[in-house]
This record gives C-alpha cells, structure tokens and sequence, in this order.
C-alpha cells in the first residue's frame, strides 16, 4: 500500500537528524561524513521554501491547463459532460503523481503534493457534476448526495496511506464533518456523530502506535489533529460563528440552541479533555500530543466564559498570557531543580535544532500575511519643500 519503501524513508529520516547533530554541534565534521555516507537515500527532498514554490507553482498550471480546455473544447458543455472530463482530469492528475513519486523519487517535493490535491478536488467535482447535474452541496444534503464526500473521505485517507501526507487526513477530517448532515438534521446529533468518528479513528491510531515500528511520522500529526477534531466538535462555543462577535464584545451565544443537559455536559468534558491528552503526551513522551494537549487547555480558558454567560473584558487577554508565563516558569523551575535538571526524561535545555526551521517558516508566513504591518508607512500628508540651498539662488524648489 506505501509507495515508497520502509528503507528509503527510514534512512532520509536518520540523515536528517545527522544533519541536525551536526549543526548542533554533536557530531563533528569527520563523524558526520562518515555517517552520511552510510545513510544515503533515493528519494529526492527540497527545502520547505522551494516545496512551497513548486507546490503553488504546479497547482497554478493544471488550474490554468484545465480551465483553458474547457474554455476551448467545452464552452458549451452540458454539467454531466464537465463532470466527466474533470473525473478524467482527477485520473490524469493522481497517475502523475504516482508516476513523480514512483519514477522520479520525489519525496516531499511540492509537485506530487499538488497534484494528489488536484486530483481531489477534481474527483469531488466530477463527481458533483455528473452525478448532481451540477447543483450546489447543500448543508443538509439528501443520502445520495453524501456519495461526493464519502468518496472524498476514502480518496483521501488512501493519499494520507499512499504517500504519507498528513494533510490529506487532515481533509477526511473536514470530508467527515459533511457526512454528519447525511444522516440526521439536529446540531447536537451532528456534533456526537462528527466526535464518534474522530473517537474510532483515534482509537485505531492508537491501536496502529502501540505495536508500531516504523513510520511513526505518519501517526506523529495524527493523533494531535484527532483529539483536536474531538475537542472542537465538543466545544459548542468555540466552533461557532459568533466567537468573533464575542470576542468583540457584540453578544454572548445562548444554550439554547442546544439541551441543557448537552450543554452543560460538554462544558465538562472541554475541561477533562486537555489533561486526558497531556496525561496520555506525558506518559509517551510525545512532544506534539503535549503541544495538542496545551493548545486544548488554552482553548478552554479562552470559552469558558462564553460557556458561563459571563461577560468578557480587555484584560482577559493579559491574565491569560500572565498564567501562561507563570506555568512555564514553574514547569522550568520544576524541571531545573532535579538532578541534572533532567526529570523523568524532560529537560529544559533545547536538545534539538528543528524548531529553527520552523520557526523561520513562522517568520515568513508573518511577513507574508501582513507586508503593510512590518513595511513603514510613510504619511500621504508630509510634503518636503520650502528650504534653499544658501547659494547661486537656488530655491526649494531647484
């Protein structure tokens, strides 16, 4: 079922982490060259930025070949011939991948990446199309309309198996939230199917951990997006659309679209969540676990109030970022005054160089998102003028 072999992956996955002994100074130059000489792989990677580049750029040029042919040969197509064509599409996209990935060695590249989502979106418009005449989903979709986002589910947990990408089950995630409508049209029913598909998934991720061997990176994002896809289907306050008009200060969402006993019993379980994921991240020393487990809390201090009615403040913000510093000081102390300052195996000192790297991409993406925030801007009112060279005669405006 893996294209690429368990050999292949395990030894880019030990040069990688040469690399990172090296630039942290573990290793010296003599011991990383002869280890890098016996850790060489076939598969061909590329930076994240260039993974980026390639990615959008691949995306942009089969969205741009397919809207061209059907701006020449099927301007006037009906919905059920466009439908074909993009199945046939989603075909010729998902062959190309397996052929980059198989053929070429791309592992991570951003070419075969774009074109797996291609094929996606491709089927799951196809599919639209011909089978729907074209109509457009519904929130509450009749059963057989489902048929598009259970082939988008199952498509794309075989990508995620396929070829590892953890965004792709990431996708079947969000393609699960759809099939909830299918079967039923109260939000609180919806909301416990969404969380017993999570919950079975989690279960057999766990399951496929414990007795695991290799490829452990396929589980490593896993597991966190499944606990937080339970926790956000639970949480009633923060998944809806008036958070913002909280926030804002505009109104307090009412319990009222939900039973009281439903209510109130998710307000418990955002609470018991957090410490079930950080306890299980702990025990495993699993550093994105503990990370999902500390994003749930923060996320629960950030709903209670809405849970509660209680009004927020301006300085709600402050209190939480000063409780925020005060545990990681407290855990750091904590983890300081053992012997070695090393308990039950954490530490901490930072052992590792990853977090440069995407720390780096954090700094670009910010850039990114927001050129006017960090470019100065300078006031369309100021005018230079009116000065004089004290020479020649010359003027302000010489």
């Amino acid at each position: 079922m893996r294209l690429y072999s368990a050999f292949s992956e395990e030894t880019l996955r030990a040069r990688k982490l040469l690399a990172d002994w090296a630039d942290e100074g573990v290793l010296t130059k003599t011991q990383y060259e002869r280890l890098a000489q016996e850790t060489v792989s076939d598969l061909r990677t590329t930076n994240i930025f260039l993974r980026l580049i390639l990615f959008l750029f691949t995306l942009i040029c089969v969205a741009a070949t397919a809207g061209l042919f059907f701006k020449v040969f099927l301007s006037q197509s009906s919905n059920q011939t466009t439908g074909i064509f993009l199945l046939i599409f989603a075909v010729v996209c998902y062959v190309a991948a397996e052929i980059a990935a198989s053929q070429a060695h791309l592992y991570r590249y951003g070419i075969e990446e774009a074109l797996v989502v291609c094929s996606v979106g491709f089927l799951c418009g196809g599919m639209q199309a011909a089978l729907f005449s074209g109509r457009p989903y519904s929130p509450k979709p009749d059963v057989i309309q489902c048929v598009v986002p259970t082939a988008g589910l199952a498509f794309s947990l075989w990508i995620w198996r396929r070829f590892g990408l953890w965004y792709a089950f990431l996708a079947a995630m969000i393609f699960a939230v759809f099939l909830s409508g299918c079967w039923t049209s109260s939000p609180s029913a919806q909301r416990v199917i969404v969380g017993l598909l999570y919950v079975i998934g989690l279960v057999c991720v766990i399951a496929a951990r414990s007795g695991l061997e290799h490829n452990e990176d396929d589980y490593a994002i896993v597991e966190p997006l499944l606990w937080l896809g339970i926790y956000l289907a639970i949480n009633l306050q923060l998944s809806s659309l008036s958070m913002r008009a909280q926030w804002l200060g505009l109104g307090i969402r009412s319990a009222s679209e939900f039973p009281r006993s439903f209510y109130w019993s998710t307000w418990v379980l955002i609470w018991c969540l957090p410490l079930v994921v950080l306890a299980r991240g702990v025990r495993r020393k699993d550093r994105f676990v503990i990370a999902a487990g500390a994003m749930l809390a923060i996320l629960t201090f950030v709903s209670n109030k809405p849970y509660l009615g209680w009004p927020r403040h301006t300085w709600d913000p402050m209190l939480l970022g000063i409780l925020l510093i005060g545990t990681a000081w407290l855990i750091r102390s904590w983890l300081a005054r053992s012997p070695g300052a090393i308990r039950r195996g954490f530490i901490s000192a930072r052992l590792s160089g990853k977090d440069k790297d995407w720390m780096n991409v954090g700094s670009v993406a910010a850039g990114l998102a927001a050129p006017q925030s960090l470019a100065p801007t300078r006031s369309a009112e100021f005018r230079f003028g009116g000065g004089s060279s004290g020479g020649g005669g010359a003027g302000g405006s010489f």
